[in-house]
This record gives structure tokens, C-alpha cells and sequence, in this order.
């Protein structure tokens, strides 16, 4: 085997579980989008914080749903993105709100703290493409 067959067969053994694992998740359409109503960016509060949750171009549907273009919100608290291939850890860095609920009523820590959106599918697995929102930072007093 030369050189170029043997870097084709290595970049098959990358790229094609990466295709397979975009191929198994939910799609979203194009321009779906999540955000944070509220609070806004930069903004200073006072405890409990009440985030509210937007979404377009996509719905809101419970966990378990099995239904397209429908997906529920997880809200990532002071936390990177996780896998994108993965279902959504649960912990209190990763909220999961398989209700269908638009909105949270947190009790968090003072000092600065990132709030961000993931959408999940019916079984908390992001979408492909994800639909995740800009991150934003609050204080709290």
C-alpha cells in the first residue's frame, strides 16, 4: 500500500464515524435559531433570575417526542458546549427543561455567571446542525 492510500484509508477511519454520527441525529431546518429573551447581556441582577427562552423556526415539543423539527430547551449555566453527538448531560451546570418549558427561575451564586441555549432533540441529543444560542453574560448582585 502506498503513502496516499494509506492517508485515505486514515481519513476514511475520521471522517466517516463523524458523517454517521451527524447522519443518526435529528436534522433542524435551515435558520432555526434559540435565544435568551431575558435577561440581556451585560445586565446586573438580583436573585431569583428569570431566564425566558425564544425560539424560531422550529417548536417546542416535550422529551420523547419523536416529532421533526421539534426539540426542547437545555440551558448551559457557567459550561462550554458539550458534544454535539452526544445526549446533554443533567447536572447544575446543564438544565434540562424536557417539559417543554419556556422559562427558568434560577437562585445562582453572585459574580459573573454565561447563560446559554441548546436545543435537544426528543431524546436531549442536539440537533444537526445544532441550534444553539450566543452565549450571554449576567451578575449577579
Amino acid at each position: 500500500m502506498n503513502a496516499l492510500s494509506k492517508s485515505l484509508v486514515a481519513v476514511m477511519f475520521v471522517v466517516l464515524p463523524l458523517a454517521a454520527n451527524a447522519a443518526d441525529r435529528s436534522p433542524s431546518p435551515d435558520g432555526a435559531e434559540v435565544f435568551i429573551i431575558a435577561p440581556k447581556d451585560g445586565e446586573e441582577l438580583t436573585n431569583p433570575v428569570v431566564v425566558k427562552f425564544g425560539i424560531k423556526g422550529m417548536d417546542v415539543a416535550k422529551a420523547g417526542a419523536q416529532i421533526p423539527n421539534t426539540g426542547h430547551h437545555h440551558l448551559l449555566i457557567d459550561a462550554e458546549l458539550p458534544a454535539l453527538d452526544q445526549p446533554i448531560a443533567k447536572d447544575a451546570n446543564h438544565m434540562h427543561f424536557g417539559g417543554g418549558q419556556t422559562e427558568a427561575t434560577l437562585t445562582l451564586t453572585p459574580g459573573k455567571h454565561t447563560l446559554q441555549l441548546l436545543l435537544g432533540d426528543g431524546n436531549h441529543v442536539p440537533h444537526h446542525p445544532a441550534v444553539v444560542s450566543k452565549v450571554i453574560t449576567i451578575t449577579v448582585k
